[in-house]
């Protein structure tokens, strides 16, 4: 993780880069790409042109190469270049004013044909800076971590949340009767699932009137809000619709499955919602998973951040995905770290996949926080004594860790929670 510092003028990235090529020569080729270069100097390209706008290299830090391409270039081919393929940490600054603020352009800018340049055979986008003034022209999140404590009351801990499953199929009243039970057995925040936006057997208009009745009564009745993030992932009109019929009907939070809808359509989203705007990053894998090409976590949330999400996926510690431990630790603690000094534009981590109360340990020991979302699907709609018990195991599971107890001595005295080892601990 990079701590966030970048001169007032420029936007610095990181970048993995393997090549067979020399290193210096690649990073210039990768400056000017992006800025006013082309492959060769052209008219008009004067010097005080390139001065004031050519994108520069500021450091180069060679690692071990690597004895094949990770990745194939047809150009290294026609050149009749084979390796051995160096490895660099290379870092260039991109000057503010060719940029402007304008989210489309600057993820083209840090990333865009970089991944096709022929000299190299490995490209990650890894981490991003952008300074103070440069941050301030985006909108930021217009809840975060406070804004969502506030909303479902929630003050100390973590927020305790799940998924409506199964993930498609419960018509409009069967998924509001499952969010009666799921308010009933004490969740904090519920979800719809990613790939359930507005099917024919539960219509989005109808399943949010139909819930919010449910969360409406709920409240009435005990006091206690539950956030629900309405998956609204349409056309940006729709997205608009959809949101202002979530405001209407009290709801306080929507989710939007960004990567398919695009920076434009999460910009005007943000800018015409007072909502929480919850950030599911499906399809992420696709863009990171292997290690030689793609994007980087902090580089992605950062652009992100841009847009003004309030939340962001994180995935989960122990979990059902490829992810490492490891990523997963950096990536929330990306999302609690200023995207630049002296602003609060943090964003709460969700924690998702594969989580249940066995989990919590891990998840406490490697962010020492809990600002955090915790959502277990099948972690507390599986729970064998049902989800209210599902719930209590998780919060119980919460209060041992945060009080230095493991897990199964405090079990000992909470039988939600022993029950989740027993049946949980036996499938993982």
């Amino acid at each position: 993780m990079s701590a966030p510092s970048s001169r007032d003028d420029s936007i610095e990235a990181d970048y993995l880069i393997e090549t067979p090529l020399d290193l210096a020569k690649v990073a210039e080729t990768m400056a000017g790409e992006q800025s006013s270069g082309t492959f060769v100097r052209v008219a008009g390209e004067s010097d005080e042109l390139r001065a004031r706008s050519r994108a520069s290299v500021l450091r180069i830090d060679e690692r071990e190469p690597v004895p094949h391409a990770s990745l194939p270039s047809a150009w290294l081919t026609r050149q009749r270049v084979n390796g051995p393929f160096r490895r660099a940490r290379v870092t260039l600054s991109f000057p503010v004013a060719n940029i402007g603020a304008n989210l489309p352009t600057l993820a083209a800018t840090v990333a865009g044909n970089l991944y096709d340049l022929g000299e190299v055979t490995g490209m990650r986008l890894l981490s991003l800076r952008v300074p103070r003034a440069y941050r301030e022209r985006f909108d930021l999140p217009a809840h975060g971590v406070a804004g969502t404590r506030r909303l479902t009351g929630v003050q100390q801990g973590p927020m305790v949340g799940t998924i409506i499953k199964p993930n498609v199929g419960l018509s409009t009243q069967e998924t509001a009767h499952l969010v009666r039970t799921l308010c009933e057995a004490g969740v904090d925040f519920i979800k719809d699932d990613e790939v359930c936006a507005n099917p024919s057997h539960a219509p989005l208009d109808q399943r949010v009137r139909a819930v919010m009745r449910e969360v409406r009564a709920f409240r009435e009745r005990t006091g206690k809000r539950v956030m629900v993030a309405f998956n609204i992932t349409d056309d940006t009109d729709a997205m608009r619709r959809h949101a202002e019929l979530v405001e209407r009907e009290q709801g306080d939070c929507v989710m939007a499955s960004i990567n398919w809808c695009g920076f434009s359509a999460i910009q005007t989203l943000r800018r015409s919602t007072p909502l929480v705007l919850h950030a599911h990053r499906n399809g992420f894998g696709m863009m990171s998973r292997d290690a030689a090409l793609g994007i980087g976590f902090h580089a992605y949330q950062t652009l992100w951040r841009l847009a003004g999400v309030d939340h962001m996926h994180v995935h989960g510690l122990a979990g059902k995905f490829a992810q490492s431990d490891t990523e997963v630790t950096e990536s929330a603690r990306d999302c609690a770290t200023p995207l630049a000094e002296r602003l609060d534009d943090c964003v709460l981590p969700a924690f998702s996949s594969g989580q249940w109360a066995g989990t919590v340990p891990a998840t406490f020991a490697a962010t020492g926080s809990a600002d955090l979302l915790f959502m277990s699907g099948g972690g507390i709609l599986a729970h064998p004594d049902g989800p209210a018990a599902g719930v209590r195991s998780v919060r119980q599971a919460w209060d041992a860790v945060q009080s230095g107890t493991p897990l199964h001595d405090h079990a000992a005295h909470a039988p939600e929670l022993r029950a989740a080892l027993a049946f949980f601990g036996a499938r993982t």
